[in-house]
């Protein structure tokens, strides 16, 4: 049950009719596992944690660096030379100290992805780089998990969420991670800062509907966004029936940690 400070705090959704207090109970005793505090992860932490979502658990090997604060803004001066998780715990707690914050300072591997996402009920990628992906796409698969995935580069932002086995997973728009070499990093390509906040913003968003079981979500659909037109355009992502993972003859049959 809400107490009254916190049914003063989330008033604004309470009274919408989607939500109410049933929907915002479900806020408070869900689990979220955002996987990176970085530029995605940032917004995506700070609106989940605003909105009452009871438990988030964040994920990140990184310290801060003075370089991240163009975008990242869940990090501030002072907290350079932390650990990622640490600062972004603390900037959670100040902003609402209800929420539970499970830190993992760690990189993701074959040996442990299963073992952190087990206890969540939405998975949130907010990484940068495609061996990651790839990773948590196939461990969400085999998890049952429902994972709001995306990517940010220079101008442009794209999200799609993954339903296992009730759409199109990541590995129907591509078998298997890129080459290193044909792949642009962000790190020389860069990123304009409000493109993260953008799509992380919805990302939380996607999250949210997934909990409350509300409106129409992204799944076997992304949505793609370009900053310099202000233009969002969809396309759509049908499974695909000779998917590795997911199609009719799946290649990839279990997710064992090595």
């Amino acid at each position: 049950m809400l107490n009254n400070e916190q049914l003063k705090r989330y008033e604004r959704q309470i009274i919408m009719d989607t939500i109410g207090l049933d929907g915002q109970e479900k806020l408070n005793s869900s689990k979220v596992l955002v996987i990176g505090t970085g530029g995605l992860g940032s917004p995506i932490a700070l609106y989940l944690a605003a909105m009452g979502v009871g438990t988030l658990g964040v994920v990140d090997s990184d310290n801060v660096e003075i370089s991240n604060l163009q975008r990242q803004i869940i990090h501030g001066t002072p907290a350079i030379g932390q650990p990622k998780v640490e600062s972004a715990r603390d900037r959670i707690n100040q902003l609402n100290p209800d929420v539970r914050v499970e830190v993992y300072r760690t990189r993701l591997s074959r040996s442990n992805v299963m073992d952190i996402i087990s206890g969540y009920d939405v998975v949130v990628d907010a990484v940068d780089n495609f061996p990651t992906r790839f990773l948590v796409n196939d461990a969400c698969f085999f998890a049952g998990k429902p994972l709001v995935e995306a990517g940010v580069l220079r101008w442009e932002g794209q999200i799609m969420t993954i339903l296992p086995k009730e759409g199109a997973c990541y590995r129907c728009l591509f078998k298997e991670p890129p080459l290193p070499e044909n792949v642009d990093d962000p790190g020389e390509a860069g990123v304009l800062g409000v493109i993260p906040g953008i799509i992380g913003t919805l990302q939380a968003l996607e999250a949210v509907k997934i909990i409350l079981g509300k409106g129409k979500n992204l799944s076997s659909r992304m949505l793609i966004f370009d900053g310099l037109n202000s233009s969002f355009r969809e396309i759509k992502v049908p499974q695909n029936p000779r998917c590795p993972l997911c199609g009719e003859e799946p290649k990839i049959t279990s997710f064992e940690g090595k």
